[in-house]
């Protein structure tokens, strides 16, 4: 059998048993994953309020389904569709993590020199990648959302801690979902459970997809009222 063969066997085989684990104790793993991601979620929430307390406000008009025009599915669909990306880094980032830590060790047994050593700091690799990737998105997406926040807690009349209080009902499941992957991994490599991670990209990807849609329709069709509510401003400023 060949090296990429038998890791391939080998991390199907560690993978089956770490879901009949999962399936005979499923809140042991899934408490730890969802409390860093919850942890992840509020940390991105205060950098985003900080970034809309402190930018100042475009005064570009934001197209708001639900108050600048009616909502409707197709707003549900572009949320699903933008977020569904970020979901897939996350994914992406949790796979490199089995690949790297429990795949590529096992075939390095049957390779030399430079291949040999690629493949025993595989590992360390993926630590640096998803590294990368959690500090990038964290700062993308609180820069985007608190600039974007800015503007919209300007045209809707109301404060930047009441814009931040408003998206809790739905950004809160959304980010939660959103991380978990990387809490999967984040855990994982901690523990030296490379893996485990295998089976953890295809379960923090199906508990996040419901998760997702469900904060979907809430923003599309729920924040609008509560920004309205909190408000000032007559939704007339953005006709036209």
């Amino acid at each position: 059998m060949s090296a990429n063969s038998y890791a391939f066997t080998q991390g199907m085989a560690a993978t089956r048993g770490t879901v009949r684990r999962w399936n005979e104790a499923p809140w042991i793993a899934l408490r730890g994953w969802l409390g860093l991601s919850l942890a992840i979620a509020l940390a991105l929430l205060a950098a985003t309020w900080a970034v809309v307390a402190g930018t100042q406000p475009d005064l570009t008009v934001f197209q708001i389904p639900g108050i600048s025009g009616d909502a409707d599915l197709s707003n549900v669909a572009g949320i699903l569709y933008r977020n569904s990306f970020v979901l897939a880094l996350h994914a992406t980032a949790c796979l490199a993590g089995f690949i790297a830590g429990a795949s590529m060790p096992i075939a390095a047994a049957q390779r030399t020199g430079l291949s040999r050593w690629v493949h025993v700091r595989a590992a360390q690799f993926a630590m640096i990648f998803v590294t990368t990737v959690t500090v990038v998105s964290l700062v993308t997406q609180a820069w985007a959302l608190g600039f974007q926040g800015s503007t919209i807690a300007f045209q809707v009349g109301i404060a930047p801690a009441e814009l931040v209080l408003s998206v809790l009902p739905h950004a809160v499941p959304e980010l939660v979902a959103l991380f978990l992957p990387l809490a999967a991994w984040l855990i994982a490599s901690r523990r030296g459970d490379w893996d485990q991670l295998l089976a953890a990209t295809f379960v923090t990807v199906v508990i996040a997809i419901p998760i997702l849609i469900a904060s979907a329709f809430i923003e599309v069709f729920v924040w609008p009222d509560v920004m309205q509510a909190l408000g000032a401003t007559d939704p007339d400023p953005w006709a036209g």
